[in-house]
């Protein structure tokens, strides 16, 4: 697994930047807007959301006073890979299981 890989899993292996991840993914929202429903301080969104940003899952940029959040697409991308590269592999692995259970209920005819 490459260290991209890596840090976007540490950083989702947190439920509220789990939860971050899911709403700022429906659309931009305000650093506030992320902190309401999680019952959290802006601070602490903070936080969450450098981690986040270092991961590459979220962007954030100021606009006057408010900060707004997003999701970063390409984070994503690196979950899919991976997620891409498993299958590909349990999936040769059934397939070679397939041939051999076939060759054995081939030897008992």
């Amino acid at each position: 697994m490459s260290p991209a890989t890596s840090a976007v899993f540490d950083a989702l292996g947190d439920p509220t930047r789990r939860a971050m991840v899911a709403r700022i993914a429906r659309g931009p929202v305000t650093v506030s807007q992320l902190a309401e429903p999680l019952g959290i301080t802006r601070t602490a969104i903070g936080q969450h959301l450098q981690v986040l940003e270092r991961a590459g899952l979220a962007v954030s940029e100021k606009r006057g006073r408010t900060r707004f959040c997003r999701v970063h697409p390409e984070g994503l991308a690196l979950i899919e890979a991976w997620a891409r590269h498993i299958r590909r592999e349990w999936e040769m692995r059934l397939d070679r299981l397939g041939v051999v259970l076939d060759e054995l209920g081939g030897e008992e005819n």
